[in-house]
């Protein structure tokens, strides 16, 4: 049976129980069985009055049941029939709404993700129902459409150093006399290129997936190996790298969040100025949460601009390109592990020039709080 008969039984059911409910309370009211008390009565009423009463009330329940039995038919008669036309109708106007839910489903299976059901009328249960499945849908829409675009961008950027690869051996094959040694250098080169942006494109999907055990992790460590790390690099390119901020803890993936740490230092330093530029990495704690934050010098960047360099691939036209600029998936890793940490990574263009980067987390106390709690 379907959920409208159901619950329209279920109504008419229930109208003709109470219904016969008060057929029997009738009837075992009707008048007071042997053996009770009537002495308070009898000792305090008149006589007269007592025979008043006993012509009026009826004499014993078979009367009262010939009296009153073929009304008390006709009436839960009618309860039946009202209570199931009532009940049709109540319940279809009740499931009224389900119904709205269940063909956006329908759409949503069959790949439409574009349908919102924007359930009208009063915030009640099926309202509140209706706006959690249509931010699901929004959700759903916004994650594939950047899958594919990604996919996409990944595809072109693969077949980039593979299309150059076969460009070369080509013309390694149509040259004998070609300097080999020169050949494989660049080989190396796009090799190197190649298992680059695939590694990023692993630690991207593992970040996405959210598939990694949380421990305690200190970000001002972090930021201090980071820079650490980077320096030759640094020093290479004649910038300095200044460290300083508190104890920043909180729950995570120590890999992942040092690769999002190494990232934001990476980017800083390769998007500099030539010389005497500058990079600060600093940490500081909040209410309940921790901030990373990386600036640098550099060249005036539009606010537009970005805001798109979080997108993968972009690696903004306005910015200093080198042999070190990477594959265009830095920002885009260090946003993927910051929304895996349910955190915020702000950008914003430097007034002088240059960008910073802010990662707000939640402090580990605040964590091991809500752990707790469920």
């Amino acid at each position: 049976m379907s959920v409208r008969l159901k619950l329209t039984l279920s109504y008419a059911g229930f109208l003709m129980v109470a219904g016969f409910l008060m057929f029997l309370a009738a009837w075992y009211t009707g008048r007071p069985g042997p053996g009770y008390p009537l002495d308070f009565v009898v000792r305090y009423i008149p006589d007269d009055v007592i025979n008043t009463i006993g012509r009026l009330v009826p004499g014993n329940r078979a009367f009262f049941l010939r009296a009153y039995a073929p009304a008390g038919v006709l009436a839960l008669a009618f309860l039946l029939v009202f209570g199931l036309v009532g009940g049709w109708l109540l319940a279809g106007r009740m499931l009224a709404p389900l119904s709205r839910i269940t063909d956006a489903t329908r759409k949503a299976a069959d790949g439409s993700l574009s349908h919102r059901i924007r359930l009208p009328g009063r915030s009640d249960e099926y309202r509140e129902l209706a706006d959690v499945f249509d931010t699901m849908l929004a959700r759903l829409e916004a994650q594939i459409a950047e899958q594919r675009r990604f996919a996409a961008n990944a595809s072109h950027e693969l077949r980039t150093p593979l299309t150059i690869t076969r460009t070369l051996l080509d013309v390694a094959r149509n040259d004998p006399n070609r300097d080999t040694a020169d050949l494989l250098d660049r080989l190396h080169v796009i090799n190197t290129r190649a298992i680059e942006l695939t590694e990023a494109l692993l630690v991207l999907s593992r970040a996405d997936q959210r598939s990694f055990a949380r421990t305690e992790v200190d970000l001002s460590l972090l930021a201090e190996e980071a820079s650490e790390t980077l320096l030759p690099l640094a020093e290479q390119r004649g910038l300095t790298i200044e460290t300083s901020g508190d104890m920043a803890s909180t729950l995570g993936s120590h890999a992942l969040l040092l690769q999002m740490t190494t990232n934001l230092v990476h980017n800083a330093i390769v998007h500099n100025v030539p010389e005497r530029g500058a990079v600060w990495v600093t940490t500081s704690v909040q209410p309940g949460a921790v901030t990373l934050a990386v600036e640098n010098t550099g060249e005036t960047l539009a606010p537009d601009l970005v805001s798109t360099l979080v997108e993968p691939f972009q690696r903004g036209t306005e910015r200093i390109r080198t042999d070190h600029a990477g594959v265009g998936l830095g920002l885009a890793i260090v946003k993927s592990i910051v929304q895996a940490h349910d955190g915020t990574l702000t950008l914003s263009p430097r007034a002088n020039g240059g960008l910073r980067a802010t990662v707000q987390l939640q402090s580990a106390s605040v964590l091991s709080r809500v752990d707790a709690g469920c």
